[in-house]
C-alpha cells in the first residue's frame, strides 16, 4: 500500500502511542530481566526466540524466505549494525538507568536525519531542521552535565553505551532505506537483524565472561517472554507496517513518547530519581527531534 501524504488517521495514532510505550517500558523490562539473566546473554535469547517467531509468522502467511532479492548482504550489514546496537543497550543498561537510556537511546531520529542528508540524495536538511539538530545536542550536553556530576562514572559509561547505541540504531535505518531491503517484506528485513545478531550476542556474551542464567524467577521470566513475544516480535513487525503504510517524517516525531514513557516506568516501577537536569534533557532533546522530523 501506498503512503498516505496527508495524515496519520487514528488508527495509525493508537498503534504509534502502544509501541512508544512498549518500547519505553523495554528498558525496565532489561534491568529486570539483569537479576536473573545476564545482559548481553539476555539479548541473545531475545534475537533467537523472536527469529524463530518471526520465521514461523512469514511461513504461515506465505511469506518467501529463501528467495534471492540481491539483498543478503545488505541484510548481513544491517544485522551486524543491530547486533552492535544491542549490545550497548543491554551492557549500557548494567551501568545506568532505565530512565536515562531512553532519552540517549531515542536520539537516533536525527542520527538518521544526518545519514539521509550524507547518502539518500531526495533529503535535504532544512534551516529549522538544523535548528532541531542543535536543541538536540544541547538537550545530550544537559544529560551529560548530570552524569559528571554524579557520585559514581558508572552512569556515564552507561549514557555514552545508550548513545552509541542510537548512532547504531540510526545507521541500520538508513542502510535500510539506501539498500534494496526497502522493497521486500518487513517481516524479512526484521528475520535478517535477528538471525545475523544471535550468533554475535551469544559469542559476545562469552567473551565478557558473562556467565550462564542465574535465576528464572517467574518475574524475570516474565521479562524475557516481553521482550521476545511483544517487543522485538510484534512491535518491530506493527513498526515496519506502520512505515510503510505512512509517511515516515509525520511518524518519527512520535519516538519522542518513548523516552517520555520509559523516564515515567523507570520512576513508578524502579523508583529510580527523575531530577531537573533529566527533565530538561527530555523536553530539549524531544523539541530537537520534532524540529527535524517535521515538514
Amino acid at each position: 500500500m501506498k503512503p498516505d501524504n496527508t495524515h496519520i488517521d487514528l488508527k495509525g495514532v493508537a498503534l504509534l502511542i502502544i509501541l512508544c510505550a512498549s518500547w519505553g517500558l523495554n528498558q525496565v523490562a532489561i534491568k529486570v530481566g539483569i537479576a536473573g539473566v545476564p545482559p548481553v546473554l539476555q539479548a541473545g535469547i531475545r534475537s533467537t526466540g523472536s527469529a524463530f517467531l518471526v520465521l514461523i509468522w512469514m511461513v504461515l502467511r506465505g511469506r518467501p524466505v529463501l528467495k534471492r532479492d540481491d539483498t543478503f548482504w545488505w541484510g548481513i550489514l544491517v544485522g551486524i549494525l543491530f547486533s552492535v546496537e544491542i549490545i550497548l543497550i543491554y551492557w549500557g543498561l548494567d551501568f545506568t538507568n532505565a530512565s536515562r537510556s531512553g532519552i540517549f537511546l531515542n536520539t537516533s531520529p536525527f542520527v538518521v536525519a544526518i545519514g539521509a542528508q550524507l547518502f539518500v540524495k531526495t533529503e535535504n536538511l532544512t534551516r529549522v531542521q538544523i535548528v532541531g539538530l542543535i536543541i538536540a545536542f544541547a538537550g545530550i550536553i544537559v544529560a551529560f552535565n548530570e552524569s559528571l556530576n554524579l557520585p559514581t562514572r558508572e552512569m556515564l559509561v552507561g549514557d555514552c553505551m545508550l548513545l552509541g547505541a542510537a548512532v547504531f540504531w540510526g545507521s541500520g535505518t538508513v542502510a535500510i532505506k539506501v539498500s534494496p531491503l526497502t522493497h521486500i517484506s518487513a517481516s524479512k528485513t526484521l528475520l535478517y537483524q535477528l538471525v545475523v545478531s544471535a550468533p554475535i550476542l551469544f559469542l559476545t556474551s562469552m567473551a565478557l565472561g558473562e556467565g550462564g542464567i542465574r535465576d528464572l524467577s517467574p518475574v524475570v521470566t516474565a521479562s524475557l517472554i516481553y521482550q521476545i513475544v511483544w517487543v522485538a516480535f510484534i512491535t518491530y513487525v506493527v513498526w515496519f507496517w506502520l512505515i510503510q503504510k505512512y509517511p515516515v517524517s509525520r511518524i518519527a516525531p512520535f519516538t519522542f513518547l518513548s523516552p517520555l514513557f520509559g523516564v515515567m516506568a523507570g520512576a513508578f516501577l524502579l523508583g529510580e530519581p527523575v531530577t531537573f537536569f533529566l527533565i530538561c534533557a527530555l523536553v530539549l532533546v524531544g523539541t530537537g527531534i520534532y524540529l527535524v522530523n517535521r515538514k
